[in-house]
């Protein structure tokens, strides 16, 4: 009888766990290693008087510190503990590497000075360096904008014309082939000659940059247009207009957007070619700068601030592209 009892009740649920998730170790190794750099920064002898030391090791701890805190409710921090748990490899790799740095340059002095420098010095420069740093950051992004928006407005406009007119086609197409596939900073001598300035001449070179291949892209885009969309548009009536604003031009943005990252590499790489033979203000000036007066610490600050420039316009761009193409939203991912 008890027996029966016993099968027909039901089993008494188990009390919820009231414990924490285990936090995710990969944070927590993060953490550990930015103490670690913190260790090594801060108490180590260094082989040479470096004002930052300090700078670095605190700023080391404090990061260290916060991704320990974070890592046992990371998984309650919806969006941004995802983003800690994916970027939490990158950011031991990153202080492990540091710490290697650290160890070869300020504690050991394997590598020779001034070529080598210290993360100190480094960080040094954004502190102390920084109003010249950010003017030539300002100054860049000027040029590089003016020129880049008339390079892709105007490549756009003929990649149009061309892909839509026979005419404009037929007198377009054997310049394209002819001028197009020279390197913008073969005409750098010619440009600086022409132009009155050498910050229109560096516009128009960055524009130059630019401009053939959002041409060449758009062109394709608007020919490899499906016909069957511009016949159903011409039975409702369209009229040219709407066939190209309408039709041909959406259709083409794909390729637009490739014209413009391929138009963005290259601008980028002319701007500071150009800021280093003739303009007297910019990241490509700031480059020669420092390497005129040895200072290599500004010179790799300096090339820092130019990735992280890029990447950042890159993402952007890519946001852009997200936005107005939202069918092929994570397609091509940066």
């Amino acid at each position: 009888m008890s027996g029966s009892i016993a099968a027909g009740v039901a089993p008494r649920a188990a009390a919820p766990s009231r414990r924490l998730p285990r936090p995710p170790w990969r944070i927590v190794l993060a953490g550990g290693a930015w103490l670690a750099l913190a260790g090594v920064t801060l108490g180590l002898p260094e082989a040479d008087d470096l004002p930052e030391t300090a700078a670095l090791g605190s700023g080391a701890a404090s990061l260290g510190l916060a991704l320990l805190t974070l890592a046992p409710v990371a998984t309650r921090l919806g969006p941004l503990g995802s983003r800690l748990r994916y970027w939490s490899p990158w950011l031991a790799a990153l202080a492990l590497a540091l710490i290697a740095w650290e160890a070869v340059t300020a504690k050991l002095a394997l590598l020779p000075m001034p070529f080598f420098p210290s993360p100190q010095a480094i960080l040094e420069v954004f502190l102390d360096d920084w109003p010249k740093l950010g003017g030539s950051i300002l100054n860049s992004l000027i040029l590089l904008s003016g020129g880049y928006a008339i390079g892709a407005a105007t490549g756009f406009v003929l990649g149009v014309a061309i892909g839509t007119f026979r005419a404009v086609g037929y007198w377009a197409h054997p310049v394209l082939r002819f001028v197009g596939p020279l390197p913008a900073t073969a005409w750098l001598p010619l440009a600086f000659f022409v132009f009155p300035s050498s910050w229109s001449a560096s516009t128009f070179l960055v524009a130059l940059a630019t401009g053939f291949p959002v041409t060449v892209l758009t062109w394709s885009g608007v020919a490899g247009v499906n016909k069957a969309y511009f016949d159903v548009a011409r039975t409702l009536g369209a009229s040219r207009g709407f066939l190209i604003l309408r039709v041909a031009i959406p259709a083409a943005l794909p390729h637009v957007f490739v014209g413009l990252f391929m138009g963005l590499g290259g601008s980028f790489a002319v701007l500071v070619v150009a800021e280093m033979l003739g303009v007297k203000s910019g990241l490509g000036w700031y480059l020669q700068w420092a390497q005129g007066w040895a200072a290599y610490a500004n010179m790799y600050a300096a090339l820092i601030v130019m990735a992280l420039m890029c990447s950042s316009l890159i993402t952007l761009l890519f946001r852009l592209r997200d936005r107005l193409l939202a069918w092929q939203k994570g397609l091509v991912q940066w």
